[in-house]
């Protein structure tokens, strides 16, 4: 099983990759804009590929976006699933973030 850590840090870098491509996709239509005045049959084929593979991107960027709410739905579940499992566990848990939390601001 995985630890919660590594899922976090698994579904930040999920994050960052969707958002990395969503400014790749972006930036490649602001290109295909600019040049559409330019004339030839090379930029026609390349504008093409381009949209082609900017097609692919986008769709891989629908999966992504999915697989993180699927994720997140879970996580959510599951630790929903535990607190009612185990309320006085996880009350006992808030009871002790909620002791240091009021230590550390009274020593302010």
């Amino acid at each position: 099983m995985t630890h919660p850590a590594d899922e976090s840090e698994i579904t930040a870098a999920k994050d960052e990759l969707v958002a990395s491509l969503r400014r790749v996709v972006a930036d490649a239509e602001e290109l295909m804009s600019a040049t559409s005045d330019e004339a030839g049959d090379a930029l026609d084929e390349l504008r093409k590929r381009m949209r082609d593979s900017l097609d692919v991107a986008r769709g891989r960027v629908r999966e992504a976006e999915a697989s993180l709410r699927s994720n997140a739905r879970q996580a959510a579940s599951t630790a929903d699933d535990y607190v009612r499992e185990n309320p006085w566990c996880a009350l006992s848990a808030a009871a002790a973030v909620g002791v240091v939390l009021g230590v550390l601001v009274g020593r302010r």
